[in-house]
């Protein structure tokens, strides 16, 4: 692939997803642009058995954008990766295409596999900033990884998962989440277990003086 037609598809990609570009020329600024284009020089080394020259290419990137892509790993079309510091993209990872990945993502391993020891995250899934992928099973199309969270197992297609250690609060939502990049209006089961257990304290101390009321009248 010549560089104006990764330009251009990058260009693409980026403008869909981030309202902050104002011009194709930005792209070439923009972290991600740099180290998906060193990641497919460094990947196709990779594959031809010239494994040094590949890390060579990727941990030179890693220190100028921030964003490790172990050369290893196998990436589809439309990869974005919103300013990117603290990405981290495992040997064995397989992302599918039109992913989203923002800051301090990991896709890692638990340093127990062997073999494939890191994620498979299939298209069109948004794994938000600081989200931690943990290991050798799939993130389902379409699905939508919450800020911070720590997933350890499969996740379904068409899933919203938020949390530590990571919990499936929705399925089967068929928005595109690259379509709809919102991190922030997820559900939020914490919040909702502690509102039940404040309606349960209300309940049972409005008993409770029930209770005390009709003490008081039979004394």
């Amino acid at each position: 692939m010549g560089f104006l037609k990764t330009f251009k598809e990058e260009a693409e990609v980026i403008r869909e997803r981030d309202p902050a570009i104002k011009s194709n020329m930005e792209v070439l600024l923009y972290p991600s642009f740099q180290a998906i284009l060193k990641y497919r020089k460094a990947h196709k080394l990779y594959k031809k058995g010239h494994y040094f020259f590949a890390r060579w290419i990727s941990q030179r990137t890693a220190r100028k954008t921030g964003i490790e892509i172990h050369p290893g790993a196998k990436i589809g079309k439309g990869l974005f990766i919103d300013h990117g510091h603290g990405v981290v993209i495992g040997e064995t990872a397989i992302i599918g295409d039109n992913v989203t990945l923002y800051q301090g993502v990991t896709l890692g391993g638990t340093g127990k596999e062997k073999g494939k020891r890191h994620p498979t995250i299939e298209d069109n899934v948004m794994i938000s900033a600081g989200a931690k992928i943990l290991g050798s099973f799939t993130i389902g199309e379409n699905s939508k990884i919450g800020a911070g969270s720590v997933v350890l197992q499969e996740v379904p297609p068409n899933s919203t998962v938020v949390g530590v250690p990571g919990h499936i609060v929705k399925q089967e939502n068929i928005k595109i989440p690259r379509t709809e990049l919102d991190q922030i209006h997820l559900p939020d089961p914490i919040k909702v277990e502690l509102l039940e257990i404040r309606k349960e304290n209300e309940r049972l101390k409005a008993e409770l003086e029930k209770i005390k009321e009709k003490l008081r009248e039979n004394l």
